[in-house]
């Protein structure tokens, strides 16, 4: 039953998270106002502890649910997943530091500030796609290694 449960709060998570990356990219528009910029702000909070949930539910399940440690740790499709999950983290980064920056100094901000910001989001969506895939072929047996 454990491993149930974390496969179903590990999954609802992710899909939780993709929400709040896709409503980052629909609302860092041009001709935003400060309240939108707030509203971003606090959006992008939830970013951080869905993503930090993500990590203690992903390992909780990798470490105590039906395949155990080792079969995660020597899969390459579970590092990759792991790897590709860590980029995604350090590409928030730079919006999560302008969302700040835009807030704190209560501007709005240029159209270059808002096209930069995208490209990051449109990144993290673009490795995002990748998580399913090596989540599938790591849940098939391919991968493993040692």
């Amino acid at each position: 039953m454990l491993d149930l449960v974390l496969a179903i709060d590990h999954h609802l998570l992710i899909f939780a998270l993709f929400g709040v990356l896709v409503a980052e990219l629909i609302l860092v528009r041009r001709g935003m106002d400060l309240a939108t910029v707030a509203q971003i702000a606090k959006i992008d909070l939830w970013y951080g502890v869905l993503a930090g949930l993500i990590i203690i539910v992903g390992f909780a399940r990798a470490i105590y649910a039906a395949k155990g440690w080792d079969y995660y740790a020597h899969n390459a499709f579970f590092w990759a997943k792991i790897g590709t999950f860590a980029a995604i983290g350090l590409l928030s980064l730079p919006p999560t530091f302008a969302y700040i920056r835009w807030r704190g100094a209560k501007v709005t901000p240029s159209d270059a500030q808002v096209s930069g910001t995208r490209l990051y989001l449109w990144l993290e969506v673009g490795l995002f796609v990748l998580l399913p895939v090596f989540a599938a072929a790591m849940a098939r047996g391919y991968g493993e290694f040692g």
